[in-house]
């Protein structure tokens, strides 16, 4: 059970102009559907870009620099 809050009011509002003619019920499915393909991608570009991307940036820092670095710091 979903209670009727202004939010899903909202929500139901945007879902009938893009797919009108359909019940709440239907409308909030495909907003449930719609979400969940949405987070299905962001999470599938995500490992893409860091995929693409890993080891990028070896080498650029030599053995022991952090370690030099981290000498400076105050104790």
């Amino acid at each position: 059970m979903i209670t009727e809050t202004e939010e899903v009011q909202s929500a139901l509002v945007t879902a009938a102009r893009q797919w009108p003619g359909q019940t709440p019920t239907q409308l909030l499915y495909r907003l449930i559907n719609e979400g969940q393909q949405t987070l299905r991608c962001d999470v599938e570009h995500r490992r893409q870009v860091i995929a693409a991307n890993a080891g990028a940036l070896s080498g650029t820092y030599e053995p022991g620099y952090l370690d030099r670095l981290r000498q400076e710091w105050p104790q």
